[in-house]
């Protein structure tokens, strides 16, 4: 076999398929193997016939053609498929020759496993990879980390393959992140602000659907509507879509066949607990996972729906267009909360060592492939360009201005959905956070002297300088309660 292949690809589910269709078709050889290797003959007959590609029945074979420095990416399950994977290549591979991670893994094990393959004189890399099926085959949203030798012999392959934006299309939505895990975790938060997106999408749908009692026709022209203002994404695209779908079966909607029961895969989950770990308040991801985990209590809920009381039913009173304006500049705030605290995060994880993000590119990577792709992107490259030091996005001066712009209408949507019974607990857990960071003093001075009077944690005073931590004995300063006090 001649060493004459430009990339190795092992993994041919549907993403591994169309990314290696998409590298064969920007010039470059691929081998290719799966572990079934019926799969690998599948695809050399089929989706790969005729184009420059090599197909292994094994992963030696697959070593053996390719070209100095090899590269070889990894498309399979997260876990010990991975580990198992690299164990298998490292006694097949030289010095210098490369080994890509592109799952969804979670970022302490890129970090591990950067270390171990970096110790067998090997480089490695654990790069995001977003835009699903159809992204993967056209241009997907790269977001490579681990070593940093690796970049120089990566980086043409990965900018030709990955999505192009700009005026004309020729800024690659890929870039070196950082070192060792840092690629998967810009991936993790990428897919953490996804599912507050979605949730918040979601939240908007069910207001309109049931507060206004708009048919998916109106919803589908809604939605189109959104797409050409500030809310441009790719999530509201493909919600518009939604809509016009009708069902083979019974032609209905297909979207009102589905089952409420929504599914994960985790990544929203670890952006969760890796927040709680950090000390960050990334409270819109998190209510989005706990929304989800909700919709999978299917059968308790309708016995509940049977059983609990609840707001009076009514819809929502006035010009239907008013209120689908409201929702819209709601769900504008509310977004901005959430790529707020994502941004949040990665700045408190790159305190590590060695770990700097560079946030206005981060925000490049996700203009174009990426399923969290929007218009406003480009604001937070600018905002970041103008004020690398940013604190929160909200400090921003354009998005200052568009959360002013939204208060009113904010406020209004989420008192109508209470008064409805409506749960939209995304739209409200962004505005708390929203009110809750503008706040010079929040009731936390209640909940410190409350820690001191159980437990002696201390506390700061108002009066003194901060670092200073005082004690004060509760017990014997506090007013005796009279007889009366318990009644």
């Amino acid at each position: 076999m001649t060493q004459d292949c430009d990339f190795g690809l092992i993994g041919l589910a549907v993403m591994g398929e169309n990314l290696a269709l998409n590298v064969e078709s920007r010039g470059y050889k691929v081998a290719v193997f799966n572990r079934t290797t019926s799969k690998v003959d599948e695809f050399i007959g089929g989706r790969a016939a005729g184009k420059n590609f090599v197909g292994c029945h094994n992963v030696e074979d697959l070593v053996r053609s390719l070209k100095r420095p090899r590269k070889v990416m990894m498309l399979v399950k997260a876990g010990p498929a991975v580990d198992a994977l690299i164990d298998q290549l490292i006694p097949l591979l030289e010095p210098g020759d490369i080994i890509i991670d592109g799952g969804n893994t979670h970022y302490a094990d890129t970090e591990r496993r950067t270390k171990e393959v970096e110790e067998k004189g090997l480089l490695y890399v654990g790069t995001g990879v977003s835009g699903g099926e159809e992204g993967a085959l056209k241009g997907p949203s790269l977001m490579p980390g681990g070593s940093p030798d690796a970049w120089k012999h990566v980086k043409k392959l990965f900018q030709a393959i990955s999505a192009k934006v700009g005026r004309n299309n020729n800024i690659p939505c890929c870039e070196w992140v950082g070192p060792r895990g840092a690629g998967h975790y810009v991936k993790m938060v990428h897919n953490g602000i996804e599912y507050g997106d979605m949730q918040l999408i979601c939240e908007a749908y069910y207001l309109l659907k049931h507060g206004l009692g708009y048919s998916n026709d109106q919803l589908y022209d809604v939605f189109a509507d959104w797409n050409q203002s500030e809310l441009e994404s790719y999530l509201i695209e493909i919600t518009r879509d939604i809509f016009s779908v009708k069902d083979k079966e019974s032609g209905e909607h297909l979207v009102d066949k589905v089952l409420d029961t929504a599914g994960a895969k985790g990544t929203g989950k670890w952006m969760s607990q890796l927040a709680l770990d950090l000390g960050v308040p990334s409270t819109l991801v998190t209510e989005a996972v706990y929304a989800r985990s909700l919709s999978a209590r299917k059968d308790e809920r309708v016995r509940a729906s049977e059983q609990l009381a609840g707001a009076k039913p009514g819809t929502v009173s006035g010009k239907p267009e008013l209120f689908v304006d409201k929702v819209r500049k709601a769900l504008y705030a509310s977004k901005i909360v959430s790529y707020a605290q994502g941004y949040v995060q990665m700045r408190e994880a790159s305190q590590e060592p060695d770990l700097d993000l560079n946030y206005g590119d981060i925000a490049l990577l996700w203009r174009g492939g990426c399923i969290i792709r929007a218009v406003f992107l480009d604001k937070i490259k600018s905002a970041f360009k103008k004020d690398p030091e940013l604190e929160n996005l909200m400090l921003a001066p354009y998005f200052q201005k568009a959360l002013k712009r939204s208060q009113t209408a904010w406020r209004a949507v989420i008192q109508q959905a209470a008064k409805l019974g409506m749960p939209c607990p995304a739209f409200m857990t962004a505005l708390a956070y929203y009110d809750g960071y503008r706040q010079a003093r929040l009731p936390a001075n209640l909940l410190q002297a409350q820690r001191d009077y159980f437990g002696a944690h201390t506390f700061e005073r108002t009066d003194k300088p901060r670092g200073e931590f005082f004690h004060a004995e509760w017990l014997q300063l506090r007013k005796e309660p009279s007889a009366g006090d318990d009644n």
